[in-house]
């Protein structure tokens, strides 16, 4: 990347056009709240009146949406910000205090008389709305008294805590300190260059930073681990609130994923872990090291891995590798650019990492802390494949049944970087850069079906441990991570000791088992991008209706519409089978000098 090009940066004044237009919207939220609020006690007198309660409920909530939505992407820009997180905490705080109010809701439709409901559901004048009253009738079990869910409702901000304290030390307060870079300078190491260290061909450069990074988590490891331990209470109390057996249930239960998906997944990583031993073994052997360890993960493999992308390069790339996903795709995807979905450069106190943000009436924004390494190049594909799913799903569904699920937010994402790795592969020449994107494409499946794998069992261990009384202490984090460290990669690592606190800086851990999504998503995303470019015939309409979907239908269902079955293991199993090939690929490659 060019040291002198300027980075985009994201359009916010197409939410507002000033703080005070977002001052004006924030004050209209407690008016709309009592219009919901004029429903109490009538969600039972007709359809009519539950139809009217039901729309207001979405005007408010698409309100609160923007308001929301626009105050974190300015909090975001700058966590430092006092100005801006406390417009945030404004939101958070009237949200959390108007949940209690609106409490009322939910219970009150559960307890209308079931003859009734019925004739309700039956009726013409609900019968848009039927498909999300019966999904919330099936909470039922779930459901507490008003007065109970106000309770909940108003705790809701304080139950959040532990996560916004993780986010504010992580990003805002944690510092790591300088080291001497490949060319001898004293350069700081941030979250958002940490990973360019760790591509770094000198050894000694990778390992200072990896040093760098975890002795600050390992220093404060007692803070992260009460703070990691209080979110976990947390979703256990929720979850026993409920009336769920456990919190993977609770997490699970709402967009009707069996749990056996999620122990299905842990059983067939770790029943097809030689593949994994075999790539480090490989690995080794190519970097010609007695024995690996965790800085050494991310070195590429071939003489390419210098290689430097400007902002304009990476754009051009991405655009080029999605054009197989047809005209109406890319004409989507031209408007991220020429309407300023996404912020590109990093900056102090900016938010680390990488996302997609947005609601049904603002642009599906796009955070970046772009530095110009492949990776980049890979997270711009994917969190474009984010905000494209929320385009499509956006455009083609009523705001009503728009959101897709959790259970398919990776999906889009993984599969537009399988697409733009085989775009690389195929239009170079040079050997070493071939090799190289080989190596990339092994290392995102490993990264993200392996390593997320090895991430939701070690949740699920924290879970069970939780849910029968024991704390998470720094002690007992350390040594189940790295056990579970040592047995995911094999003989051919001997990591530093220090890798045994990385669990302290994993923010998905706060978010309740999304991680297996992660794995789930890329063997489905495998599964799309193989039938895309393999042309098969119908496997890019099903593709485009998948995005355009939304919350239409189940998670499950809109998958297996879409030809991707997983409630079956097949996806994984061919997902792992995939890496094993890949792995023999590069070996190939690599011994053929």
């Amino acid at each position: 990347m060019k040291m002198t090009e300027k980075l985009p940066v994201w359009d916010l004044e197409k939410i507002y056009s000033s703080p005070e237009a977002w001052e004006k919207d924030f004050n209209r939220i407690r008016p709309e709240a009592a219009k919901l609020s004029a429903f109490r006690g009538h969600l039972g007198d007709s359809a009519e009146t539950l139809k009217d309660a039901i729309e207001q409920s979405d005007a408010f909530d698409r309100l609160v949406e923007k308001v929301y939505v626009y105050a974190h992407l300015k909090s975001d820009e700058n966590t430092s910000d006092n100005t801006a997180r406390a417009r945030l905490d404004r939101v958070e705080a009237l949200m959390a205090e108007l949940s209690g109010e609106h409490a009322f809701f939910t219970p009150e439709i559960m307890a209308v008389d079931e003859k009734k409901m019925q004739q309700f559901l039956e009726s013409e004048t609900l019968s848009f709305y039927r498909r999300s009253l019966e999904d919330l009738l099936r909470d039922k079990p779930h459901t507490l008294s008003e007065k109970e869910e106000r309770v909940i409702g108003l705790y809701s901000e304080v139950l959040s805590a532990p996560d916004k304290i993780f986010s504010l030390l992580n990003d805002a307060d944690l510092t790591f300190g300088k080291i001497r870079d490949a060319n001898g300078k004293m350069v700081e190491v941030t979250h958002g260059n940490y990973r360019k260290f760790l591509e770094s061909s000198d050894r000694k450069v990778r390992h200072a930073a990896f040093r760098r990074m975890f002795m600050a988590y390992r220093k404060l490891q007692n803070t992260f681990a009460a703070t990691l331990d209080g979110a976990i209470k947390c979703q256990a109390v929720s979850a026993k609130m409920r009336n769920f057996p456990s919190v993977l249930d609770a997490t699970l239960f709402s967009g009707k994923i069996p749990p056996h998906v999620y122990h299905n997944l842990i059983a067939a990583v770790n029943d097809n872990i030689g593949y994994l031993h075999s790539y480090m073994e490989l690995r080794r052997k190519a970097l010609q090291l007695e024995k690996l360890d965790m800085y050494d993960m991310a070195t590429p493999l071939a003489d390419a891995c210098d290689r430097t992308f400007s902002c304009g390069e990476a754009i051009d790339l991405v655009k080029k590798s999605l054009a197989v996903l047809g005209k109406e795709y890319s004409e989507a995807a031209e408007k991220a650019f020429v309407e300023r979905w996404i912020d590109f450069p990093e900056r102090k106190g900016k938010r680390s990492g990488a996302y997609s943000s947005g609601m049904y009436d603002t642009y599906p924004y796009i955070l970046l802390n772009f530095n110009g390494t492949l990776d980049d190049v890979f997270t711009l594909a994917h969190e474009l494949g984010h905000s494209m799913h929320s385009y499509f799903s956006h455009a083609n569904q009523p705001y009503h049944y728009a959101d897709y699920s959790i259970m398919l937010a990776e999906v889009a994402s993984t599969t537009n970087e399988m697409l733009l790795a085989d775009y690389l592969f195929k239009h170079t020449d040079d050997r070493n850069m071939k090799r190289h994107l080989l190596a990339h494409l092994i290392d995102e499946i490993r990264a993200t079906l392996y390593r997320q794998t090895m991430f939701a069992e070690f949740e699920l261990w924290m879970h069970i441990n939780s849910e029968n009384g024991i704390p998470l202490t720094p002690e007992l984090l350390c040594d189940k991570y790295g056990q579970l460290n040592a047995h995911y990669h094999g003989n051919a690592v001997k990591p530093d000791k220090l890798i045994a606190w990385e669990w302290a800086r994993i923010p998905h851990f706060y978010y309740c088992y999304y991680v297996y999504k992660y794995a789930t998503g890329i063997s489905a995303a495998i599964a799309f991008s193989r039938k895309i470019l393999n042309r098969e015939p119908g496997a890019l309409e099903k593709y485009l209706g998948f995005l355009k979907s939304g919350g239409s239908k189940d998670s499950l269902d809109t998958l297996r519409d879409a030809g991707v079955d997983l409630s079956s293991p097949e996806p994984v199993n061919d997902a792992l089978a995939y890496f094993g090939d890949l792995v023999k690929q590069l070996e190939k490659e690599l011994l053929n000098n």
